[in-house]
């Protein structure tokens, strides 16, 4: 089974690459974010000709969330992070896919910061990181997907980067989400690749690309209940590469069937 999340950058514009890499790497479940479109303008019938049924959280503009299955329906189980009734932003959509729980999250950016963006993505992630210890608690088997627009160390940025008051690199977020491994999830791609900075995301700005000056976004982030099934994973690094792409790549692991 494979999984994988993806920051689209605008699903209709960029649908091309999307469908050439859905097409060769044929992976089960995908999570996407930052569709950039309204919740009647998704491409749902352009997904069911590929074979995937899909649930989504569409926002007008900006954000949006989606979660595909190929060859079976994900069973929506929620369309909202809990904690915030008043939060309207399309950030969060969970999902049951073959007996695992697939939460598709797309973080706030928090910059500028200091201010209220800043603190709007702290607020986020607490809420994000108290429904994650709630999973935790139930013992759900779950992968937590998404963009978490954080830098979690050096090591996941190129060297000698122009990032330092970015909201990314802030020891608040990076504090967030190491509170994450402490209750017991496990970040799949930097577990696999110790050494490899693994890049995710890479700036159209200052040939970042060409120069591979990357940022390591994009998560995979395991129960332990799911630990034992992890078999491979990587970065689809040619999907960046490919024209009119996002400026993320793709993100994936391989679960080996239960038992």
């Amino acid at each position: 089974m494979i999984i994988a999340t993806y920051n689209i950058n605008n699903v209709n514009s960029r649908f091309g690459p999307l469908e050439k890499w859905l097409r060769k790497a044929r992976p089960d479940v995908v999570c996407l974010q930052e569709l950039k479109c309204e919740q009647e303008r998704f491409p749902e019938a352009a997904f069911e000709r590929l074979g995937y049924r899909c649930v989504w959280r569409g926002q007008r503009s900006w954000n949006g969330v989606a979660i595909l299955a190929r060859g079976t329906a994900p069973i929506l189980t929620r369309d909202h992070l809990p904690g915030d009734k008043h939060d309207a932003q399309s950030r969060y959509i969970e999902a049951a896919v073959n007996g695992i729980l697939v939460s598709c999250a797309y973080m706030p950016n928090g910059n500028p910061q200091p201010g209220p963006k800043f603190d709007y993505k702290l607020a986020w992630f607490k809420r994000f990181n108290a429904h994650a210890a709630r999973l935790r608690r139930a013992g759900v088997p779950a992968v937590l997907a998404g963009d978490f627009n954080v830098v979690p160390t050096e090591f996941d940025i190129y060297p000698k980067h122009s990032y330092g008051d970015d909201a990314l690199l802030q020891p608040q977020p990076r504090a967030a989400f190491k509170r994450l491994g402490r209750q017991g999830w496990i970040d799949a791609i930097r577990h696999m690749h110790p050494e490899d900075p693994a890049f995710s995301y890479w700036s159209y700005l200052r040939q970042r690309w060409p120069r591979d000056k990357g940022l390591r976004l994009d998560f995979l982030m395991l129960a332990p209940a799911l630990a034992d099934r992890l078999q491979e994973g990587g970065v689809a690094k040619w999907v960046r590469g490919e024209p009119g792409a996002s400026d993320h790549a793709p993100v994936w692991i391989r679960l080996k069937s239960p038992g």
